[in-house]
């Protein structure tokens, strides 16, 4: 018997939340099956993103502490496979955004078969990926992003989700950071000689500025990692029909 609607909701709906929340690496594949994606996608892996530029962002919140370098390192250390877990889902969410969008495929196919013939697709392994060098093309992926970004349910569902993440996963660890970092020794000297004493390695004021770049970063790095994703999908659909 075939499942209700509401029951297919419930359905995507746990595996999603078991991925993130219970990192349970089976549901993503669940997923892409479900999703009838899973051959597809495989042409194109997620480009991990966000871990390298929160590094660079915490280094710089942190530029009058000594050590900033290294606490932007540990942190990273301490959250990246929390990140590309997220960046995996929104990869995936954002896959089957534009894989499914049959009505601009159609659009992206007229574009497509202006610059090459059916022999051409028949041998691509990738179409306008990468490659947005034409003016009406990089026109029509412009158009794309700006129509997604303006429909309003899906980004609050988007954001929704990753504050929802970010708070639940990876703030906890955010605030444990000084659990995770080696305890520094100040020395002053004064007329009754030197006072060794040891510093507490991050206020909460600091932490709490750092949560704050670490959702910033994320959020910023998720929104324009699933808008690429959308893009490759919208692309590999066209390039299926040749083959």
């Amino acid at each position: 018997m075939a499942l209700l609607d509401s029951d297919a909701y419930d359905i995507y709906d746990q595996l999603k939340y078991n991925f993130l929340f219970n990192n349970d690496i089976n549901c993503i594949h669940i997923l892409l099956n479900l999703y009838d994606i899973e051959n597809n996608i495989s042409n194109i892996v997620p480009n991990y993103i966000s871990i390298s530029n929160l590094r660079k962002s915490i280094s710089k919140l942190l530029i009058d502490r000594r050590g900033n370098h290294l606490i932007a390192y540990n942190l990273g250390e301490l959250i990246h496979e929390d990140i590309n877990r997220l960046e995996l889902f929104l990869y995936v969410e954002g896959y089957k955004y534009g894989f499914l969008n049959n009505k601009e495929a159609n659009r992206l196919e007229d574009l497509t078969i202006k610059y090459y013939s059916i022999a051409e697709l028949y041998n691509m392994k990738y179409l306008f990926h990468f490659n947005t060098q034409e003016e009406e093309v990089r026109e029509f992926k412009d158009r794309i992003f700006s129509d997604i970004e303006k429909d309003e349910e899906n980004s609050s569902k988007l954001n929704d989700l990753i504050t929802q993440y970010v708070t639940h996963i990876i703030q906890p660890k955010v605030f444990s950071l000084n659990k995770h970092l080696d305890k520094q020794l100040s020395i002053d000297m004064d007329e009754e000689g030197l006072n060794i004493k040891e510093e507490t390695l991050l206020t909460e004021e600091e932490l709490e500025n750092i949560y704050e770049e670490v959702l910033r970063v994320i959020m910023k790095d998720g929104q324009r990692m699933y808008l690429n994703a959308c893009w490759n999908g919208l692309n590999d659909r066209v390039l299926k029909r040749y083959r």
